[in-house]
């Protein structure tokens, strides 16, 4: 063999190409007519990557290719199964990994799926670019259209392979982020989206729709999207056409659109409209006979002027003389109802990729950020977001796929998935499965209520119980209040590839564990979550769901209670709650009030949870624009450093001189989480030291044993803040025995047990000890578990009494 020294970027032969575009993904194509494609695809956009360290040597029997982690074999003829294969040397579960051409990928952690049309818990979901036990996949980009230079698009030309080999092994982050290289990289959303949307297939009048948001306002419930469903257009069109596809306003509930969008603006919301768009043009269409002129149709006789997503003047017409002045009249972006299949007059060209991409490709010549909500259509749609995934029925088995079905859409890099929060239609009344729903939405992609037109299946909070809409109300404006931490998340999509959702196991690869808790995942940088997705425990009132606690300290979200991690956990939750957890040095960026639309807050909260160094970029911009791209951002560095026993460090610095889209001052509340100081913190802006008088403090007692609320109000959106805890600084005692309580009050066993098991809890000890104890007087098991939830370890019991003292 002999080693070629000059290492070509591609290597080529009459009918094949290979491209080594990292030493872990290489293109393979073959084509008879030895003419190879490099224009832009459905499914691929870039194929620049940086220059790779690679071998190559001839044979007789053909080509060998070695990288630092693939060696690939090729007998120069037709790919076949013997005349194609490669051996992937990334760290993974298997052995052997070996891919022969066609080898079909084994333990592949999936993709996603077009929808959950009609869905009742799981369904079956297409593959990503993940395994763990091969440690290798295949993207096929043989059949996708090509993009023209024109803006347009073409068929795939027959007969032509084009494969992409992803030999990453269980270094999954870096498989995503290249593959977001190759395929495009997911946009930036505005800001809007991030709040709560309402939706609802209804027949709402403006006045209707106007004082349902005056509502939500009244109630202090915060939204941010209005979304108007079908029946904004006609739906009654008689005998000749179909009312589901309609792009005339209905005057008998919308008389006035421009003034009922305006109306919505002027509340703070963003709108959005439903199409339907498979039966064409019809004649009752206001744009009818422009368009029949357009297109050469006999609008005298009304010619119908179908759907035809490969001819351009209509796709042209379709957002020249329709959509653009429905947005001139105030909407803001399109939700695409596409039901219709995958087939259109082109090969391998589906209509709802077209739609999805031109309908971006619209936004981007109007200056916009893309910006759609509709179905997902194969690899390369994150690149349309927002995903409708469809008409969900209501039930307990649709909410407990859809946090596995989120996060797992990670893996194909499908990061922006909007739910129907609650379900669409069938199902029964159940206030609790609706809080839990609402519970997972808060910590979702997106957070879209939405149900059907049944009268009785709406999803206001005050159709419930005065209980169940404080829980409701409390979750959505938690949504509001996170907006600056997703926008953040946002941000880090964009720039470095990191969905919002992601599976344990990117974080943890080698943990079999963080294989175990399908519907676990992170949120962010910075939160797990462990959504509670059956009913409660009865006799308990709990729910309760089985979690993984990595290695090291994590604090509850909510109480700031800490737990020691390297364990499984059965985690139990009242109502109220759901199970979200916050690792030692966390800080979370919250909006300190609750406002319906989503500017940059003049109140902000941070939370800093102790126990470890941490940072964390808080990304601003106008939310809206596209003057990012220039520049106009700004990035605060926030950090905290923990020294055990020693001190603890915050700082906060603004990155960016131009902040015109930021308001001239700020009011901070810090909330430190977990931890006691022996004195009381040093407070710098700018790095002057603060008057005492000039920020208020306060040590209140949670869960968690302390928590410092630190006030400091007209800070100076440009200026530095630095607060400093010395002297003994150590994590703070949790007060287990006060949460026990709460456990042991709801229980449904008698009073007399309950007396005495607060008492073995109140003088033992130890673990074991009051495992045992408690087994003996026949407890049941689901309440023992409950009790023993927060207990870490010997050295965290053993100090809880002194604290409750």
């Amino acid at each position: 063999m002999k080693n070629n020294e000059n290492r070509p970027t591609c290597i080529a032969g009459s009918y094949y190409r290979f491209s080594i575009l990292t030493p872990q993904l290489i293109r393979m194509e073959y084509s008879p007519d030895g003419l190879f494609e490099d224009r832009p695809t459905q499914m691929v956009q870039n194929r620049c990557f940086a220059p790779v360290e690679y071998k190559m040597w001839r044979t007789e029997k053909g080509i060998e290719i070695r990288t630092a982690f693939i060696n690939l074999f090729y007998n120069e003829k037709p790919f076949s199964p013997g005349g194609l294969w490669a051996e992937n040397r990334s760290p993974c579960r298997g052995i052997y990994t070996t891919w022969h051409y066609g080898d079909p990928v084994k333990e592949n952690l999936g993709g996603t799926a077009r929808t959950l049309d009609e869905a009742d818990g799981e369904i079956p979901l297409e593959t990503g670019i993940l395994s763990r036990l091969c440690g290798y996949s295949v993207l096929d980009d043989s059949t996708s259209p090509v993009l023209t230079d024109d803006g347009w698009y073409s068929a795939r030309k027959e007969g032509a392979k084009d494969l992409y080999l992803f030999c990453y092994g269980t270094n999954y982050k870096q498989a995503i982020k290249d593959y977001f290289c190759l395929c495009g990289k997911p946009p930036l959303l505005p800001r809007f989206v991030l709040g709560n949307w309402w939706s609802r297939f209804y027949a709402y009048s403006d006045q209707s729709y106007l004082q349902l948001m005056d509502a939500f306002q009244q109630k202090g419930i915060p939204f941010s999207v209005a979304v108007i469903d079908m029946d904004w257009h006609l739906t009654d069109v008689g005998p000749e056409g179909k009312g589901w596809t309609g792009y005339t306003w209905n005057d008998a509930l919308f008389p006035d659109p421009a003034r009922f969008l305006e109306e919505l603006h002027r509340r703070g919301l963003r709108v959005t409209l439903n199409l339907h768009p498979a039966e064409g043009i019809q004649f009752h269409e206001a744009c009818y006979y422009e368009i029949a002129k357009k297109t050469g149709k006999d609008a005298d006789n009304r010619q119908r002027i179908p759907l035809d997503v490969t001819d351009r003047e209509f796709m042209d017409a379709y957002f020249n003389c329709i959509l653009s002045p429905l947005e001139q009249e105030g909407v803001d972006f399109w939700w695409i109802d596409w039901q219709q299949g995958t087939q259109s007059a082109a090969p391998g060209v589906d209509p709802l990729w077209v739609f999805n991409h031109y309908h971006c490709v619209h936004c981007e010549k109007n200056v916009k950020r893309p910006l759609i909500l509709s179905r997902y259509c194969g690899p390369g749609s994150h690149r349309y977001p927002i995903g409708f995934s469809g008409d969900t029925v209501i039930s307990w088995a649709s909410l407990r796929f859809q946090p596995y079905f989120t996060a797992t859409a990670a893996n194909i890099g499908y990061g922006w998935w909007s739910h129907d929060i609650g379900g669409h239609a069938r199902g029964s009344r159940d206030p609790e499965l609706q809080v839990r729903w609402l519970q997972l939405g808060v910590f979702s992609p997106i957070l879209r209520m939405h149900s059907t037109s049944n009268r009785f299946n709406g999803k206001e909070p005050w159709r419930y119980s005065s209980e169940i809409e404080r829980m409701m109300i409390d979750a959505l404006r938690l949504r509001h209040q996170l907006i600056p931490y997703l926008y953040s998340a946002n941000w880090r999509c964009h720039t470095l590839g990191e969905t919002l959702v992601q599976p344990m196991y990117y974080d943890y690869p080698d943990q079999e564990e963080a294989y175990q808790v399908p519907n676990q995942f992170m949120f962010g940088s910075e939160l797990m979550v462990m959504p509670i997705t059956s009913p409660q425990i009865q006799e308990l009132e709990l729910g309760c769901v089985t979690g993984w606690l990595p290695a090291g300290i994590y604090y509850d979200f909510f109480s700031g209670l800490p737990y020691h991690g390297n364990r499984m956990i059965n985690v139990f939750r009242p109502l109220e709650k759901t199970a979200v957890f916050a690792k030692a040095g966390a800080i979370i960026p919250l909006a300190g009030e609750i406002q319906t639309g989503i500017k940059n807050p003049e109140k902000m909260e941070i939370i800093i949870f102790a126990g470890a160094d941490g940072p964390f970029a808080l990304y601003e911009d106008d939310g809206d624009t596209c003057s990012y791209q220039q520049g106009k951002y700004s990035v605060t560095q926030l950090a905290v450093r923990w020294n055990q026993g020693k001190d603890c460090v915050f700082s906060l610095h603004p990155g960016c001189d131009d902040e015109t889209y930021m308001p001239s001052q700020r009011d901070y509340v810090f909330r430190f989480v977990g931890l006691e100081s022996e004195s009381a913190p040093v407070i710098r802006v700018d790095g002057n030291v603060m008057d005492e008088n000039a920020a208020s403090s306060c040590d209140t007692h949670t869960l968690s044993g302390s928590s410092y609320d630190i006030h400091l109000p007209g800070i100076s959106i440009g200026a530095s803040v630095e607060i400093s805890f010395t002297g003994n600084v150590v994590l703070a005692h949790p007060p287990v025995l006060a949460w026990q309580e709460r456990v042991l009050n709801n229980a449904h066993i008698s009073y007399e047990l309950k007396d005495r098991v607060f008492q073995v809890l109140s003088s033992e000890n130890n673990i074991a000890s009051i495992y045992s104890t408690l087994f003996a007087l026949k407890v049941p098991e689901n309440l023992i578990a409950a009790l023993m939830e927060p207990m870490n370890g010997t050295e965290v019991v053993s100090q809880r009494r002194g604290v409750c003292e």
